[in-house]
């Protein structure tokens, strides 16, 4: 399973590929707004900061709901650097604009997920990546990681190429279970990637360790 962070920050995203664990990125127009950056031309320039240090896929999102103004911002968006992926809400022209960058070769990443027949519709369209929103499903009482599984089964019986990016992660414990389910990707902040670290026997038995070789040692 691949590891995305979902991010605008420049400091997280080198963190996380010095942390070697980083395979892309997801953003969006809150994200951008939350380091600052505003202004499309201000927006297109961080984009591309991101791909000069990202080696795998980074997600642009389009803020246009209607068809002309989905394709028109998804070319533009597409053509800052090879490795941007066009983030497109699971819309009736949304669905419609995937097919239509299918059929020109630009990718896209399904975004608003949060039904399998949704799941299903984004694939037809022949989108690269669907993004089911496990956490704010689990808000609602339903459950998110289930969501995860009933789209991997669909897409495993279908033999649908669309790989599933598990997205509004919470926690560490929601990466464990996305992998489970059958997610292809995680996006989530860098500190629920970090916190599968933690475990406190770990630090426990590396405490023992450091006495031990410290009592031998003396």
């Amino acid at each position: 399973m691949k590891f995305f962070i979902d991010t605008a920050s420049i400091d997280s995203i080198k963190e996380a590929k010095d942390f070697g664990i980083l395979d892309g990125v997801t953003t969006n127009p809150s994200l951008m707004a939350k380091e600052g950056i505003t202004g499309d031309e201000n927006v297109k320039a961080h984009y591309a900061k991101i791909c000069d240090i990202v080696d795998g896929d980074v997600s642009a999102e389009v803020i246009s709901t209607d068809f002309e103004g989905i394709i028109k911002e998804g070319k533009a968006l597409a053509q800052i650097a090879p490795n941007i992926v066009v983030k497109v809400p699971m819309i009736k022209d949304g669905v419609k604009a995937i097919r239509w960058f299918t059929d020109n070769g630009i990718r896209t990443n399904c975004t608003l997920v949060f039904s399998a027949g949704q799941a299903i519709l984004a694939a037809k369209a022949g989108a690269t990546y669907l993004s089911p929103f496990i956490g704010r499903v689990d808000d609602t009482n339903w459950d998110g990681i289930s969501l995860i599984a009933e789209i991997a089964e669909v897409y495993a019986i279908q033999g649908y190429d669309t790989e599933i990016l598990a997205a509004s992660i919470r926690n560490s414990r929601h990466i464990v279970q996305s992998a489970k389910a059958g997610a292809d990707i995680v996006t989530c902040p860098l500190s629920a990637i970090m916190g599968l670290l933690k475990h406190p026997l770990t630090d426990i038995g590396l405490a023992k360790f450091l006495a031990d070789h410290k009592k031998a040692n003396s």
